[in-house]
C-alpha cells in the first residue's frame, strides 16, 4: 500500500511539469510572455501527511495483529501444557493400577500354586489310603502263595485257614492282599458257605492263591515269625495241605468294589471311671 501511494504522488507531480513545460512552449510560440506556473501549496507536505498517517494506520494494525497471535500462542501454549499434565497424570495413574493388578496377579498365582500342591498331597493322600483300605488298585512286588486241598482227600481248607494266612501277611507287613483276584478291604469278610469258602457272598473255589503286595526278600520270612503265620503252617502241616510259596517281582491287584454305606454311629467315648472302691474316697 505504501508503494502504491508513492507511486501515485509521483505520477501527479510529474503531469503538473508536464503542463508547465506544454503551456510555456506554446506561449513561446505566440510570442507571448508565459505565465508564471502556479504554486502548489502545500501539495507535497499533504502527500507526505497521508503517507505518514496511512503507515501509522498500517504499523498500528500490524502490531494489533502480532498482540493477538501472542495471545493465541500463549493460550495454545497453556492449553498443550494443561494437556501434558493432563496426561502424565493419567499415566501414572495407570501405572499404579497396573502395579496393584500385579500384586493382585502374584497373590493369585501364590495361591493356585499353594492349592495345587495341595491337590497333588491329597491325590497322594488318596491313593495310600485306597491301597491299604483295598478300594484302590496297586501294583509292585510281593509273593504268591496256592493253597490247595488235600491230594488225599480228608479236612478241606476252611475259611478259619486262610484267615490265618491273611492275618499273617497283614501281621508281616503286606500292603495289598488278594484272594483268587478278589481284593480283600477292611470290611472283607472270608466266611464259610457249606463246603464252600467265600467273600463277600462270592464263593471261591480251591486252590486258593492268596496274592500279597511287600518286599518280597523279607516278606516270607517275617510271615513265618508272626503267631498266625506259624499256626498256619502248623495246620497246613497237620491236614496235609499242599502250599507252594513263590517270590514275584511285580505284580498287580485290582481294586475291591465300592461298598454302599448304609449308616453311620457317631463313636462316644466314655472316659473311666475312679478305680473299683475309690468311689467314695474324698
Amino acid at each position: 500500500m505504501l508503494t502504491l501511494i508513492t507511486q501515485q504522488s509521483l505520477d501527479e507531480d510529474y503531469l503538473h511539469v508536464a503542463e508547465r513545460r506544454a503551456e510555456q512552449r506554446r506561449a513561446a510560440s505566440l510570442g507571448a510572455e508565459p505565465e508564471a506556473p502556479p504554486t502548489r501549496r502545500g501539495g507535497g507536505h499533504r502527500t507526505a501527511a497521508v503517507v505518514v498517517a496511512v503507515f501509522g494506520v498500517m504499523v498500528a494494525t500490524a502490531a494489533l495483529q502480532t498482540s493477538r497471535n501472542a495471545d493465541v500462542d500463549q493460550a495454545g501454549r497453556s492449553t498443550l501444557i494443561d494437556q501434558v499434565l493432563t496426561a502424565r497424570a493419567g499415566i501414572a495413574n495407570q501405572q499404579e493400577r497396573i502395579s496393584r493388578l500385579g500384586d493382585r496377579i502374584a497373590a493369585a498365582e501364590a495361591t493356585t500354586a499353594a492349592l495345587r500342591a495341595d491337590r497333588v498331597t491329597e491325590e497322594a493322600r488318596e491313593r495310600r489310603l485306597a491301597a491299604r483300605t483295598g478300594y484302590g488298585a496297586v501294583e509292585g512286588e510281593g509273593v504268591r502263595i496256592t493253597v490247595s486241598d488235600p491230594a488225599t482227600g480228608g479236612v478241606l481248607v476252611e475259611d478259619r485257614d486262610l484267615r490265618l494266612l491273611v492275618n499273617g501277611l497283614w501281621q508281616a507287613g503286606a500292603e495289598a492282599v488278594s484272594i483268587n483276584g478278589n481284593r480283600l478291604t477292611v470290611l472283607s469278610s472270608i466266611l464259610l458257605s457249606g463246603t464252600t469258602v467265600a467273600i463277600e457272598g462270592r464263593d471261591l473255589r480251591p486252590p486258593y492263591v492268596v496274592s500279597a503286595i511287600g518286599d518280597s526278600r523279607t516278606l516270607q520270612a517275617d510271615l513265618a515269625e508272626t503267631a498266625s503265620g506259624a499256626l498256619f503252617a502248623q495246620v497246613a502241616a497237620q491236614y496235609g495241605f499242599g502250599v507252594e510259596r513263590q517270590n514275584v517281582s511285580s505284580m498287580t491287584l485290582p481294586a475291591a468294589r465300592p461298598r454302599p454305606l448304609r449308616s453311620v454311629e457317631e463313636l462316644v467315648v466314655t472316659p473311666p471311671g475312679p478305680p473299683r472302691g475309690e468311689e467314695n474316697v474324698s
